[in-house]
C-alpha cells in the first residue's frame, strides 16, 4: 500500500475552504429556516406530512454516522485535519436528521403541525454555532464577500485529529 504524506500547507487551504463553506451554508440555511418557521407560525404557510422527507431523514440518520466513522478513519490514516473536520460535520448531520425526523414524524402521525417548525427552531442554535465556529465574524463581514479570519486563523481545537 502506498504511503500518504500530509501536506500541511494544502491541508490548511482545504481546512479554510471547508470552514468558509460551512459558515456560508449555515447562515443561508438559518435565513431560510427562520422565514419558513415565521410563515408557519403566522398561519400563512400550511404544512402537510412528507413521506419523502421522513424516508430521507431516516436514511440520513442511518447512513451519516457510518459515513462519519469512515471519514474519521481515513482522516487519521492520512493525517488530515480537514477531513477530520468533514467527518465531524457529517456526524452533526446525523443529529440534525434526528431532529428533523422527530418533527416530520410528529406532524405526519399525530397531526401536530407545530412540531416541524419547533424542530427547525431546535436546529437553529446548533447550525448557528457551527457557522460561527466555521468563520468567526462571518455575519458581520458577509456583505464584503470574505471571511476576515480565514487567512490566518488556526482551525478550532475540535477539528484536530
Amino acid at each position: 500500500m502506498a504511503t500518504v504524506t500530509a501536506d500541511p500547507e494544502r491541508d490548511d487551504v482545504v481546512r479554510r475552504g471547508v470552514r468558509l463553506s460551512v459558515a456560508t451554508f449555515a447562515y443561508n440555511l438559518l435565513e431560510g429556516m427562520v422565514a419558513i418557521v415565521a410563515g408557519v407560525m403566522a398561519g400563512s404557510v400550511a404544512l402537510v406530512g412528507s413521506t419523502i422527507g421522513i424516508v430521507l431523514a431516516a436514511l440520513s440518520l442511518v447512513i451519516m454516522p457510518l459515513l462519519a466513522r469512515a471519514k474519521h478513519r481515513v482522516a487519521i490514516r492520512m493525517g488530515s485535519g480537514a477531513l477530520a473536520a468533514e467527518a465531524q460535520q457529517t456526524s452533526l448531520c446525523a443529529y440534525l436528521s434526528a431532529i428533523l425526523l422527530g418533527g416530520l414524524a410528529l406532524n405526519a402521525t399525530l397531526g401536530w403541525w407545530w412540531a416541524d417548525p419547533i424542530a427547525a427552531l431546535v436546529m437553529v442554535p446548533i447550525i448557528a454555532k457551527e457557522g460561527a465556529e466555521g468563520c468567526p465574524g462571518f455575519a458581520m463581514h458577509s456583505l464584503m464577500g470574505h471571511c476576515p479570519h480565514s487567512e490566518a486563523s488556526p482551525a478550532p481545537p475540535h477539528i484536530s485529529v
